[in-house]
C-alpha cells in the first residue's frame, strides 16, 4: 500500500498536530509569560514528528524504542503546556484548546501502545 493510500499515517498526524500548536502560539499574548510558553510549546510539539521520522529508520529495535520514548516525552511535555495555557486563560477559545488536548492524549496513547508492543516483541521488560 502506498503512502498516499493509507488512511492512518502517524507522521502526517504528528505534523498536523505540530501545525495546530504553531498556530496556537501565534494567538498567545505577547507578554513575557505568553512568549515563554509559546517558545516552549513550539519546541515540544514539533519535536515528535521529526523524532518519529528518525524512528522509522532506527538501527535496531532498542534504537526504535528509544526514539519513540523521546516522542512520548515531548508529547507529555506538550500536554502540560496546553493545560497551563488553559488554566491561565491565555486564549479566548477553550474549544480550540480542548481539541488539541484531545489529539495530544490520543497521540500519547498511540505511543504508549507502540512502545509497549515493541518492548514485548524484543523481550524487554522495563
Amino acid at each position: 500500500m502506498t503512502r498516499e493510500c493509507r488512511t492512518f499515517d502517524l507522521e502526517d498526524r504528528l505534523i498536523d498536530f505540530a501545525v495546530q500548536v504553531i498556530r496556537l502560539t501565534e494567538v498567545l499574548p505577547r507578554t513575557r509569560v505568553g512568549i515563554h510558553i509559546a517558545d516552549q510549546i513550539a519546541r515540544s510539539a514539533t519535536s515528535p514528528a521529526s523524532n518519529y521520522g528518525e524512528a522509522q529508520s532506527a538501527e535496531s529495535r532498542a534504537d526504535f524504542i528509544h526514539k519513540m520514548k523521546i516522542c512520548l516525552k515531548e508529547l507529555r511535555e506538550t500536554k502540560v503546556w496546553l493545560r497551563m495555557i488553559g488554566k491561565a486563560n491565555l486564549i479566548k477559545s477553550a474549544t480550540d484548546l480542548d481539541g488539541l488536548i484531545d489529539e495530544n492524549n490520543q497521540l500519547i496513547s498511540i505511543f504508549v501502545t507502540s512502545i509497549r508492543t515493541s518492548r514485548e516483541r524484543s523481550g524487554e521488560t522495563s
